[in-house]
């Protein structure tokens, strides 16, 4: 399989560090492609036609996209459950966390356009403000989920069932972290401990965010 990656996109990392954890990583041809909204990547449109990675090419389904349904596929592939519960309030809980880490990482990426990638003139700053928003409000909650309070206290930060949910969340908050993004940790310091735990895990230790975005001239 080959997996159009890219070195600093978090969704990417998400797909790999499932693949590391799956015991499938080995199986992976991973290719970078830089691409941006300013910037056309014609090998990534051909397989995607929203010009985006991460896209995982196989023999079976065809270019997969985009990371949720990757990783869907990976989990199959690994033994199905094990990383996307099956069935009753856990499948759902890891789904959810999921929604929300991607939901993280859109905020983010829409708070990047308007204060570094956007020309300064076009920078609209209370879409900014809108989107950092966003980013507190969800820090808050996950400071409050009784999970992360709970595997703290225990010392149980890493479990051995390692969910999308998790894998999700741990990738945004090092990619919102690489990005300089609004900080978790003051605010959310039960979750700066859960995910200081996890970012120890081999597969994030594998995944190392590396690059800056190469966008277009502006026109």
């Amino acid at each position: 399989m080959t997996l159009l990656y890219q070195s600093h996109s978090p969704y990417a990392r998400k797909v790999l560090v499932c693949a590391h954890e799956l015991g499938l990583a080995e199986r992976l041809d991973v290719v970078h492609h830089e691409t941006s909204p300013t910037n056309r990547n014609d090998a990534v449109f051909a397989a995607n036609p929203l010009g985006k990675v991460p896209v995982l090419l196989t023999s079976d389904a065809g270019a997969l996209f985009d990371s949720t349904v990757i990783c869907d596929y990976l989990d199959r592939l690994g033994g199905a459950g094990s990383l996307v519960p099956r069935d009753g309030p856990a499948r759902y809980e890891a789904l959810r966390l999921q929604a929300l880490a991607q939901g993280l990482c859109d905020a983010g990426i829409a708070l990047r356009w308007e204060t570094v990638r956007r020309p300064e003139a076009q920078r609209y700053p209370p879409l900014a403000q809108g989107q950092a928003a966003k980013l507190l409000e969800a820090y808050d909650h996950l400071e409050g989920q009784a999970q992360f309070a709970g595997q703290v206290a225990a010392g149980q930060v890493t479990n051995d069932q390692v969910t999308i949910g998790q894998i999700a969340l741990a990738t945004a908050l090092a990619w919102l972290e690489f990005r300089d993004m609004p900080d978790f940790r003051k605010r959310a310091p039960r979750l700066a401990a859960w995910h200081d735990a996890f970012c120890r895990r081999a597969s994030m230790q594998a995944t190392p965010y590396d690059g800056e975005t190469q966008d277009g001239a502006p026109r």
